[in-house]
């Protein structure tokens, strides 16, 4: 599975389909390997401390050997980001505003969008810092639509302060004819947006160079998982986000005998034959239906072993 050989892996899919487990799996098996990993939990309803049976939080836990893990709180995100503006904007306000402005900044904190900009910010802050520190960062993203969205982002902010830029340039040169004799006039705003925009820039070459970065999504052999895993497919690819691998999780093994199990596998057999058919340009990596929850690290290891076993049971 040449996916694994990436330094920062991203693990999404819908709700409930087994991603958390996915991407805990993957990381217990690179620490296993000696690799100093990263797990990092970006979905709200984090799983990971569930999967460890340990409390892990807002920050960097050491949870094995060669394994740390870290789940972030996308509210401490935004009143950290709220208070990182706050900060930037210092000295450009006039002393009499600040505090009205203070005022519409806190109430930005509940607007839409809030908690993914600064769940955003977080992300390339581990992206490029931890990666130094770290042979492979495995990401449980959120549900699909959370991840096309948090994976987009890089490419429409970047436009977007490009856009900021251009005006903020334009208004400063303007002051400056009229005021300052043509001299240039400090903007630290303009600073602060041209250093988030180096950072968007840098962080985007990250997530295209496939010899750094990989993407996987999991699914289950059932109608919904397979039609929003290709919508999610067909819109990262639009951002030239590729997803070359593909974990179908909690197939029937061959062992499940009785009734049920004979009439379930009938209604999974199309399925299966529906993702073979619909995603053949991804490594497929199938993986049976465990009796319980995985909540302990042998039943991890054992989950993980199948990513070694090829594309079939």
């Amino acid at each position: 599975m040449d996916i694994l050989e990436k330094q920062i892996l991203f693990v999404g899919g819908k709700g409930g389909v087994g991603k958390s487990t996915s991407a805990a799996a993957i990381a217990l098996m690179s620490a296993r390997q000696g690799h100093e990993t990263l797990l990092v939990s970006t979905d709200p309803a984090h799983n990971t401390g569930d999967i460890f049976r340990r409390k892990i939080g807002g920050e960097i836990t050491k949870i094995a050997r060669s394994l740390s893990a870290l789940e972030i709180d996308p509210e401490l995100e935004t009143a950290s980001y709220i208070q990182s503006v706050k900060e930037n904007i210092k000295g450009t306000v006039h002393s009499g505003m600040m505090e009205e402005v203070h005022r519409q900044l806190d109430t930005a904190k509940a607007s839409p969008g809030a908690d993914e900009a600064a769940l955003f910010d977080k992300l390339i802050r581990i992206i490029l810092e931890e990666r130094e520190r770290f042979d492979k960062i495995v990401f449980d993203t959120a549900p699909t639509g959370h991840t096309i969205r948090l994976l987009s982002l890089p490419e429409l902010m970047g436009v977007w302060i490009e856009g900021l830029l251009a005006k903020r340039k334009k208004t400063n040169d303007n002051y400056s004819r009229l005021l300052n004799d043509g001299e240039p006039r400090e903007d630290p705003i303009y600073e602060v947006l041209r250093e988030r925009q180096q950072r968007f820039a840098k962080a985007r070459r990250v997530l295209l160079d496939k010899e750094q970065t990989g993407f996987i999504f999991v699914l289950n052999p059932e109608r919904l998982p397979i039609l929003e895993t290709e919508k999610a497919l067909e819109l990262l690819a639009k951002y030239d986000l590729k997803v070359s691998t593909l974990i179908v999780n909690k197939v029937l093994p061959d062992e499940a005998d009785g009734a049920f199990f004979t009439e379930r596998k009938k209604y999974e057999k199309p399925h299966l034959e529906e993702i073979n058919k619909r995603f053949r340009e991804q490594e497929l990596i199938y993986i049976p239906l465990f009796t319980g929850d995985i909540s302990e690290l042998g039943q991890l290891e054992e989950y993980s072993s199948y990513f070694m076993k090829g594309s079939r049971l």
